[in-house]
């Protein structure tokens, strides 16, 4: 068993109490990944301090309103003590902090890039919440072909300009990516064919696409 007092730094030292005397909230509805949480508080130590109601107005001593799951992971892992902050407020606003704790989590995203980037350079995975497996699952969802360089026409395009990707299943232009169906990358390609034989060029197919009507119709295009 690992003892907290090795793994709560010293800016939380004076924050820390006994597990014993703290208790979960008694209505939480999140179901918390206890053993991702156990490995990061293994390999990263407390980073912050749980918030625990004092209970005066609610008649629960010592409640945990925010970071329920690390209390568990903490006392799974056999700590004798964990940081805590304290507040002392009635139920309804203790059910509201617990309950806006976990949906900010849910409404919050990613720049899935990034997170792939991030996660690629660190030496390992252990604490990240992130196995091989699921990297590798995320780099094969935000890889993109190397950006194609246009031979030059005279008109300022060509090796100065980057043309927007466009891969199978995917679609992006600047920093948006959205996937596309089968059916729409052959629709796609059946308007790409027909603008550049009715102009002799490719310029101004982006404006042709947002700008006309388009429909796929037994194959054809309309």
């Amino acid at each position: 068993m690992s003892s907290a007092a090795s793994r709560i730094p010293a800016s939380l030292a004076e924050l820390a109490v006994p597990v014993d005397e703290l208790a979960p909230y008694h209505r939480n509805p999140r179901a918390g990944d206890l053993d991702s949480i156990a490995e990061s508080l293994a390999v990263n130590g407390q980073y912050r301090p749980i918030v625990v109601n004092r209970g005066t107005q609610t008649g629960r001593p010592n409640e945990i309103l925010a970071g329920n799951h690390t209390f568990k992971a903490a006392k799974q892992l056999g700590w004798d003590t964990i940081a805590v902050t304290w507040l002392d407020v009635d139920d309804d606003a203790a059910a509201k902090i617990v309950i806006v704790d976990n949906r900010t989590s849910d409404l919050a995203g990613y720049d899935t890039v990034l997170l792939a980037d991030i996660l690629t350079d660190l030496p390992d995975l252990q604490g990240t919440g992130y196995d091989q497996e699921q990297l590798d699952q995320l780099l094969d969802e935000t890889a993109l072909p190397a950006p194609i360089e246009l031979p030059t026409d005279g008109a300022d395009t060509g090796t100065a300009a980057t043309v927007d990707y466009l891969q199978w299943g995917y679609m992006q232009w600047s920093s948006t990516r959205v996937r596309i169906t089968q059916a729409e990358v052959e629709l796609l390609d059946a308007l790409y064919k027909q603008f550049v034989g009715d102009h002799d060029s490719d310029l101004g197919f982006g404006w042709h696409v947002l700008n006309e009507e388009h429909r796929a119709e037994e194959g054809a295009v309309a």
